[in-house]
């Protein structure tokens, strides 16, 4: 370059540099020409992050105590969030209605709490909790009627049969709940504090009774509800309804399982209340009274609740033969813990433990159902030999599928075996984590913890039930109380019969003698 034209060439540089500083600086408009440099997308991520629905805490306390954590029958249940949707095109990311949590020292004035202790302040906070927790159940269960089972059944895009046995006795929860809440805002004063619940509570908790035929529905709703997400009209919208500001990106299921999941919490709740009350408060007596309603409503609901779940998968279980028909599964009235597992070929079985077997199943579709087909003969958890695999200690089936295997295809494993005489079976099962290979060791050890207690519990009876005779032999207790009575019966009655032949013969031999005499005085 020659000398003279460097300062033109630095001029040229400058104007350059400004030019691509006002183009970088300036809003991207859509009339541009394309250009074949790579530009990051920004708006389409931008649109793409906003259909990712956020991590949502739900309540992991279910009835049963079950691990599997929903019932799916594919995939479907999680819609493929980078699958072109026609109503999603172009479409400007949604505001999410997210409900803000209120406290009822920001609601109400605040000179009353210069009057409250701090304990009193903590008090009216959980009646005040309680009172707006039963105005967000009202409006979700209104929601999910509305927004959910109103319209597919006016664009039939579920039978009103299939509705009725997803949203079960949706509809009756709401005016109990409305009664509650009523009842609540009319003892609560003007300036906001309330005084009295415990009578309230103890009152309508007895209601609650009604839960038990919703609670004992939510396996087989929550069973057709993801069937019918197979249908690509059910999906669509439900995805939009997904995508819309009301529901607060939760699905219809999270609206399904809000009732449960509030009653659940009432004994919380109590607790907390009865935790901030004085101990000569009125109200001291009539909440622990409410806590304890509530603990046998939830206890007996969960049992019922359990039963009608275990009945569900007892139904739901195909034999290939009849010597694969247990009485443990006939008698089985809960079930443990079931869920999806692999073995070490890479098969997925589905596998149910209950009270007193472990059953391997393979899940498939049979008359447009999904039923479980037994694997394996039914193993009795008596029998049952559990072992806790290393991770790397199993080994993949076949050569080139274990060669080329990574390290987290060999990981949480355990090991389920059976012995008995010829029978004999070992599966080699791996779950999706090392939590859930902890909940299936634990699950599996308090069975069979159960199951030995109970047994050392009847021979314990059995001995108790069975007393030793007096010439050393085994006699049941009941008939050793019986012989003794009549061992007891016959002596009296032997002694009493003695004495009276005894008291007949000296009478006789009085009678001989004085009749002898009297003739011995005749002959003389």
């Amino acid at each position: 370059m020659v000398a003279k034209d460097y300062p033109f060439y630095l001029s040229v540089k400058r104007a350059n540099c400004a030019l691509e500083l006002q183009s970088a600086t300036s809003p991207a408009k859509e009339t541009e020409e394309p250009s074949n440099k790579r530009v990051k997308p920004l708006s389409r991520v931008t649109s793409l992050a906003s259909l990712i629905p956020p991590v949502r805490a739900t309540p992991l306390k279910r009835f049963s105590q079950t691990l599997q954590r929903s019932i799916s029958f594919r995939s479907e249940s999680r819609p493929d969030l980078f699958s072109a949707r026609p109503w999603s095109r172009n479409m400007a990311p949604a505001n999410t209605k997210r409900r803000d949590s209120k406290l009822w020292s920001e609601t109400f004035d605040v000179c009353v709490n210069h009057m409250l202790t701090s304990k009193e302040i903590k008090r009216q906070e959980a009646i005040f909790e309680l009172s707006q927790g039963e105005e967000d159940l009202i409006e979700d269960l209104k929601l999910a009627k509305k927004a959910y089972h109103d319209p597919m059944l006016k664009l039939s895009i579920m039978t009103e049969q299939e509705l009725n046995q997803i949203f079960g006795t949706l509809d009756s929860l709401i005016p109990l709940h409305e009664d509650l809440l009523r009842r609540l805002q009319e003892v609560r004063k003007p300036d906001g504090s309330t005084e009295h619940v415990g009578h309230i509570l103890v009152g309508w908790l007895p209601c609650l009774n009604s839960y038990d035929s919703y609670c004992s529905n939510q396996v087989a709703a929550k069973a057709l509800l993801d069937h019918k997400k197979q249908d690509h009209r059910v999906q669509d919208f439900l995805q939009r309804c997904l995508e819309s500001p009301f529901s607060r990106k939760l699905d219809l299921w999270n609206f399904l399982d809000i009732p449960r999941s509030r009653l659940v919490k009432y004994p919380l709740l109590l607790r907390e209340i009865l935790r901030h009350t004085p101990n000569d408060h009125p109200d001291q007596q009539h909440l622990e009274e409410a806590i304890n309603i509530i603990q046998g409503i939830v206890a007996d609901i969960n049992i019922k609740t359990g039963e009608s779940e275990c009945q569900y998968y007892k139904e739901r279980l195909l034999y290939l033969e009849e010597g694969q028909r247990d009485s443990l599964i006939d008698n089985s009235r809960a079930v443990c813990c079931h869920g999806e597992l692999k073995n070490n070929r890479g098969v997925k079985l589905h596998v149910f433990l209950f009270e007193e077997v472990l059953v391997i199943t393979r899940a498939i579709t049979h008359n447009e159902q999904l039923c479980y087909q037994l694997y394996r003969q039914p193993i009795p958890v008596r029998d049952l030999v559990l072992e806790d695999l290393q991770d790397g200690e199993v080994r993949l089936g076949g050569s080139i599928r274990g060669a080329f295997s990574n390290n987290e295809r060999i990981k949480n494993f355990f090991r389920v075996s059976f012995k008995n005489g010829s029978q004999s079976q070992s599966h080699s099962l791996q779950a999706n984590d090392s939590f859930n290979k902890q909940q299936w060791l634990n699950c599996i050890r308090q069975a069979k913890e159960k199951v030995t207690c109970a047994g050392k519990a009847s021979v314990l009876n059995l001995e108790a039930h069975f007393l030793l005779s007096p010439n050393g032999s085994r006699v049941p207790q009941g008939e050793t109380t019986l012989e003794q009575m009549d061992h007891s019966d016959c002596e009296s009655d032997c002694s009493m019969d003695t004495s009276e032949i005894s008291t007949d013969c000296e009478r006789m031999e009085q009678t001989n003698h004085c009749e002898n005499d009297k003739q011995i005085e005749t002959n003389v």
